[in-house]
């Protein structure tokens, strides 16, 4: 990368609801040297949101001359019309000492696991069942009718990359997601080579 030294990727991967997102911030609070990465979506901030925190927000247009320029590392069109991204700028100057964490869909992981190879360690967090799933999904009420049906297609669809990544976890239990997810990141960060 820019320093002359390997980079070092940890990507949290899962369906929408699995808790990939509490279990990154934990993973930030257990290895203070790891900065998270802020993905570029096209999609509209919510109550809330700011730009460059939670997402770099860009417009579709801003978002495809990215892509063509090749600022974006990875990117897809999650939902029609919306899309998301890694920045290069976010993962570029990752190090042994200085690691990122990245939080994207699966596709996107399966594309940073290509680029990067044993410099990314991938982790899978599964939901219990996709019925559990669901009851987490509902409970957040981001999205109704048309939109939450859409998010549990796209489900069905992310539960069948899970075989694809280093790691697999399954997110019955929060705090034993979070130990397990812990381990395999300082395995990967202690690891010599990759």
């Amino acid at each position: 990368m820019s320093d002359g030294r390997d980079p070092k990727i940890v990507v949290l991967t899962a369906p929408s609801g699995s808790g990939k997102t509490t279990i990154a911030h934990a993973l930030l609070l257990a290895f203070p040297s790891m900065r998270f990465s802020v993905s570029a979506t096209t999609r509209a901030p919510r109550p809330g949101e700011k730009d460059g925190f939670h997402y770099h927000f860009l417009t579709g247009s801003e978002f495809q001359a990215a892509r063509q320029d090749g600022r974006l590392i990875e990117s897809e069109e999650v939902y029609p019309g919306c899309w998301y991204g890694t920045l290069r700028s976010e993962v570029e100057t990752s190090s042994p000492d200085r690691p990122v964490l990245l939080d994207i869909d699966v596709i996107g992981a399966s594309n940073v696991k290509r680029i990067f190879g044993a410099h990314a360690l991938v982790i899978f967090i599964s939901p219990p069942s996709l019925d559990v799933l669901a009851e987490r999904l509902r409970a957040r009420r981001t999205e109704t009718g048309d939109a939450f049906r859409i998010r549990v297609e796209r489900t069905k669809l992310e539960l069948t990359y899970e075989d694809r990544f280093d790691v697999k976890i399954i997110n019955d239990v929060l705090e034993d997601a979070v130990s397990q997810a812990a381990a395999a990141v300082s395995g990967f960060l202690n690891r010599q080579g990759g």
